[in-house]
């Protein structure tokens, strides 16, 4: 995939002599219309409703904008509640997944009115006791264990994960609710992750859908909703293609119509919880390049750090969050990219691209000596942009890029390890 960017380098040069960097850049006309697209591409079920995963990007002013076009809120933790709540988001517009879930928690969800995902059947008497009450809506997350393959191609490993409850344990959990009094259920499932194929939500959608026609009449239950969760990815290599939302609700469509419609459950609501991919191709962290180092590897040191990226002006959490499951950045560290092992992917335009092989081991340049200040060790770097002798590394919400501005050789002296 040749990609395209959303800043040009005059762009770029006209904002960073007002704004210092580090910072935070987003393309807001990409963000809405993603999720216009993605509403679109789902239309179809009258009850469709996303739930932007908060934990991706914690920046009130963009889960306002998605807002906009009805997301709700997936929240998984008491500081992403407080977000949902600080921003007017309520009721059944928080979707509240945890697991090993504090008492506090359960009570400021109830107290909001979030729709309770539970991912253990232990948690139902523990949030009985907690609140009170069994709320009459409520959802549980299943895992169906053993491997999840698309194609003959392994996808991800169920099996493995901490989430969720066994088949017997979903079916055994709704009869328990059903008796305390819940009214209408849900299902959720996430099993895979940032996976890059059309095929994914479809064959997922199946999975839940013939779960559900069994709950319904082994349990009497009413199926409100099937939460696909996340899952859908984005492109970070230069031979993969960006998945295609609408052939992706018309894959969900299809089995809805095949599976759910027979079984008289035509007005069962399809959600999702999707993260990196309503914003990760919009956003950036824009850093300026300090120094080079020419060891083992080939580093650029940069003015960025975790912790000042999470206090970046308006944008607080998007760095953190984006790596919060990679230790690819020291906390106190400066931010050192990795540049071995490049390959070369030239987009036309005033700003170059160039990926950078996955398996590139781990370093670090930090100001501490900590080995921990490496952006993008064992990931992959789409984007590296040289400006005279300032450069300046945009890095993409979820994927670690590096954005650049002119001196090519430069840039290929530095990558030349890989072109």
């Amino acid at each position: 995939m040749r990609k395209t960017p959303f800043v040009t380098k005059e762009q770029l040069e006209k904002i960073v002599e007002i704004y210092p960097t580090p910072f935070h850049l987003y393309d807001e006309k990409g963000i809405r219309e993603n999720a216009k697209a993605l509403k679109d591409a789902f239309s179809w079920n009258k009850g469709f409703k996303e739930y932007f995963a908060v934990k991706a990007t914690p920046n009130p002013f963009l889960i306002n904008i998605l807002r906009e076009y009805d997301c709700g809120c997936d929240c998984s933790s008491l500081t992403e509640l407080m977000m949902a709540d600080a921003i007017g988001a309520n009721g059944a517009d928080i979707m509240f997944s945890s697991n090993e879930t504090p008492a506090e928690e359960y009570v400021l969800a109830d107290q909001l009115g979030a729709i309770i995902n539970l991912d253990d059947i232990t948690h139902i008497d523990f949030l009985e006791e907690t609140i009170g009450h069994i709320p009459e809506v409520i959802s549980c997350r299943y895992n169906p264990g053993g491997l999840f393959k698309i194609s003959n191609d392994i996808m991800d490993n169920p099996g493995d994960a901490k989430y969720g409850m066994t088949t017997e344990q979903l079916f055994e959990a709704y009869k328990i609710l059903k008796a305390k009094g819940a009214k209408e259920f849900g299902i959720h499932a996430f099993l895979a992750s940032n996976t890059v194929t059309n095929e994914y939500y479809p064959m997922l959608a199946k999975v839940l859908f013939e779960v559900a026609v069994k709950l319904h009449e082994e349990t009497g239950a009413h199926i409100k909703f099937i939460n696909l969760s996340g899952g859908i990815g984005i492109p970070y290599k230069p031979d993969q293609q960006p998945n295609d939302i609408k052939v992706i609700g018309e894959g969900v469509r299809k089995v809805y119509e095949e599976v759910l419609v027979p079984a008289g459950m035509g007005d069962v609501e399809i959600y999702t919880e999707l993260g990196r991919f309503m914003l990760a191709p919009y956003g950036c962290l824009v850093t300026k390049a300090v120094h080079e180092k020419h060891t083992h590897k080939e580093y650029i040191g940069v003015d960025a750090c975790a912790a000042r990226a999470r206090d970046a002006d308006g944008a607080a959490g998007t760095l953190a969050a984006a790596h919060a499951q990679n230790d690819g950045i020291g906390l106190d560290g400066k931010i050192a990219v990795l540049l071995a092992g490049a390959l070369d992917d030239l987009v036309g335009g005033d700003l170059k691209y160039h990926g950078v092989d996955q398996n590139i081991g781990t370093g670090a340049l930090d100001h501490i000596g900590k080995s921990a200040g490496v952006l993008g060790a064992g990931q992959l770097f789409l984007e590296v942009v040289q400006a005279e002798t300032v450069m300046y590394t945009l890095v993409e919400d979820t994927a670690d890029l590096a954005v650049a501005l002119d001196d090519e050789d430069f840039l290929r002296a530095v990558l030349a390890s890989g072109v």
